[in-house]
């Protein structure tokens, strides 16, 4: 045979001399070579980010250049401690150890005096508070005293809340077009809800035989998702997007798409910069090739929904769209009901058992649960569930026209402003806004000594404001273009000064190559969130 000849032949030549020990070792080796070169080369970092990363490590190791990122490690992390631990009032000192028993007056005057340390400011914060009114509060206090000790872990000893969860469920479906099919589950916030999405898709690829899955998604995709693949042990592809409209790019998500992709992301909007990607792309692409789409829609929930109707209207993004198998919406944002409330869906079980867990030979019982909790606060539920009721279709109508209407006046005159340029084109809540003339954080740090409270973006260096129910109020958009105006002019005037406070944080984080440096100030300041140092308790 032709094989025979012009293969085995030459290879039984070139074999002949060779004891048969050694013919065993040069295969285990040529195996072991093989399945290496397999790994190093077939990572979803290429070789010349891998290449850059080892380099960086090796710079590290040299004196000058480690001594200069522990000096500015060193001063970034006084900054964070300095802004942030700062006496809550000047009778409190830190409670170190349990202390003996205190009558309930005492804990409440006590928890008055930690309550009068938070801004009373809210409609000056971006986002963090959605409402806040007078009237939720009152409703949502009463309602949590009566369930404050149901678990749904338990739906025959809690029948109300295991209904409540469900009526805010089906709610939550119906609103978002799903059909009777549809089917979902409470959990206690978006990133909750994102991860049992990533989970309900990992597990639904090992079924199929995919024994490697990865994610496909925008780099402006929350970065719940990247938090959802480190704990489930699994990949995820980030796409560019386009550096005008700040949309994914539709063509770079198909090349990313191979045989172990077991979702694709997009954003209803994306944090970020508040732009919608193009989700019936997304969900053609989902067709085309048999994958699962997600539509995170945890910060557009309960306002996407209303934008029709309001006067605003939106490409479709929702089940409507076949493609789209499954969407995040948190109720604690726009839905107006405490934190600690979101719900996932799916367009039917088939996707939602794959989120189950299950232990069906635990000595204590079959324990099974729909989420991450065990146990969770059947108050939360009840809260959501009565805020929902409260606001019903009217309420959500008129608060959303309100919103979209302050968001798009702001959006204007931000575009008025010298030397300020927005990002894309904002269409719902968020408005996202840089500067070619200054560091745009020194923007953020002004207007933060104003009590204005902005979210810090980067790659590119921006800030943005999401809007919310108390930005609607009388006054409210013309104080804030007023004060962006005053600092404007004002770091004009000196645009190269030196940066400090979160503006020089951010300035560094951006230009140091290394990711890791960045990775080790975010520890920092997550140590300073449980630190109680005495000498930052002085005035």
């Amino acid at each position: 045979m032709i094989v025979d000849k012009f293969v085995l032949e030459p290879l039984d030549h070139l074999l002949a001399h060779l004891l048969p020990w050694q013919i065993v070792a040069l295969s285990v080796t040529a195996t072991c070579i093989s399945i290496f070169l397999y790994k190093f080369l077939w990572q979803d970092d290429s070789l010349f980010h891998r290449g850059k990363k080892f380099g960086l490590r090796l710079a590290r190791k040299i004196p000058a250049v480690r001594d200069k990122i522990a000096r500015e490690f060193q001063s970034s992390k006084e900054r964070i401690e300095h802004d942030m631990l700062k006496p809550l009032h000047k009778d409190i000192r830190p409670i170190r150890e349990l202390p003996s028993s205190r009558s309930a007056k005492d804990v409440l005057d006590l928890a008055v005096k930690y309550k009068s340390a938070e801004t009373k400011e809210w409609d000056k914060l971006s986002g963090t508070v959605y409402s806040g009114s007078d009237d939720l509060t009152k409703l949502v206090t009463e309602v949590y005293s009566r369930f404050a000790w149901s678990n749904p872990l338990h739906p025959d000893v809690f029948p109300a809340v295991r209904q409540m969860e469900a009526e805010v469920i089906r709610m939550t479906c119906t609103l978002f077009n799903g059909n009777s099919d549809s089917c979902g589950s409470m959990t206690s916030g978006g990133t909750e809800s994102i991860l049992m999405a990533c989970k309900a898709y990992r597990d639904r690829a090992f079924s199929l035989g995919i024994t490697k899955p990865f994610i496909v998604a925008p780099v402006t995709a929350h970065a719940a998702f990247d938090k959802a693949a480190e704990y489930l042990g699994i990949r995820i592809k980030h796409i560019p997007v386009d550096s005008v409209t700040c949309k994914l790019n539709i063509r770079a998500m198909e090349r990313a798409i191979s045989s172990r992709t077991c979702m694709l992301v997009a954003s209803a909007p994306q944090f970020p910069h508040g732009i919608i990607d193009p989700v019936e792309e997304v969900s053609r692409l989902g067709l085309k090739y048999s994958i699962p789409v997600h539509v995170d829609c945890c910060l557009g929930g309960f306002l996407l929904p209303f934008m029709d109707k309001a006067g605003f209207p939106l490409l479709p993004f929702d089940f409507r769209l076949k493609g789209v198998t499954s969407i995040s919406a948190d109720t604690h944002k726009y839905a107006y009901s405490p934190k600690g409330s979101s719900v996932i869906m799916y367009r039917s079980d088939e996707y939602l058992h794959h989120q189950y867990a299950v232990a069906p030979d635990w000595p204590g019982g079959i324990y099974a649960s729909p989420s991450l909790s065990g146990s969770r606060v059947g108050a939360s539920i009840a809260t959501t569930w009565a805020v929902i009721l409260y606001m019903g279709q009217d309420g959500y109508l008129q608060a959303t026209r309100e919103i979209i209407e302050t968001a798009r006046r702001l959006e204007q005159g931000l575009r008025q402003v010298e030397h300020i340029s927005i990002l894309g084109q904002p269409e719902v809540s968020v408005i996202s806004f840089c500067s070619n003339s200054f560091n745009i954080y020194r923007l953020s740090d002004a207007m933060g000594k104003r009590g204005w409270n902005l979210n810090a973006l980067q790659f590119p260096s921006s800030v943005h404001i999401c809007v919310t129910r108390n930005h609607t109020a009388p006054g409210v958009v013309e104080r804030f273009l007023q004060d962006v105006r005053e600092c404007v002019e004002e770091i004009v005037k000196n645009p190269g000064e030196k940066t400090s406070g979160m503006a020089a944080i951010y300035g560094m984080a951006q230009s140091v190559p290394d990711r890791s440096v960045v990775s080790e100030m975010a520890w920092a300041y997550l140590d300073t969130c449980t630190a109680l140092p005495d000498h930052y308790l002085v005035e």
